[in-house]
């Protein structure tokens, strides 16, 4: 049974950083790739970036790209999202996402695969 448990959330002023983790578990991460999501209150779930497991290709939404770094520690099974220079728009619960079916693009259009965390609150502070 495949497993996700974020963690690293919680409240930053905005300009700050943290730094999400993500852990993975039950199954080998292989074929497809690993992903953040997030959804703040009263709006759609949107993607935030992503991991291609073959080669490290990394994938941003254009509201974080330059500010967050998508990275991952392979014999942990650990998948981390660095977020730099947080604004209030940030604010949402975070999720993790493993897709293991290959895909040519796992950019914004990208909805996720079949497995989510549980989820962790970001809260950024103007």
């Amino acid at each position: 049974q495949v497993q996700l448990v974020e963690s690293g959330g919680g409240l930053v002023q905005a300009g700050g950083s943290l730094r999400l983790s993500c852990e993975t578990s039950g199954r080998t991460n292989s074929g497809g790739a690993t992903g953040w999501f997030r959804q703040a209150p009263g709006k759609e779930r949107e993607f935030v970036a992503a991991m291609r497991w073959s080669n490290g290709f990394t994938y941003y939404a254009p509201s974080v790209s330059g500010r967050f770094t998508i990275s991952r520690d392979n014999a942990q099974n650990m998948v981390y999202l660095q977020m730099n220079n947080l604004r209030a728009e940030d604010t949402a619960v975070y999720y993790c996402n493993v897709d293991y079916r290959w895909r040519t693009d796992y950019g914004p259009g990208w909805s996720g695969g079949d497995y989510w965390g549980q989820g962790t609150q970001v809260t950024v502070s103007s």
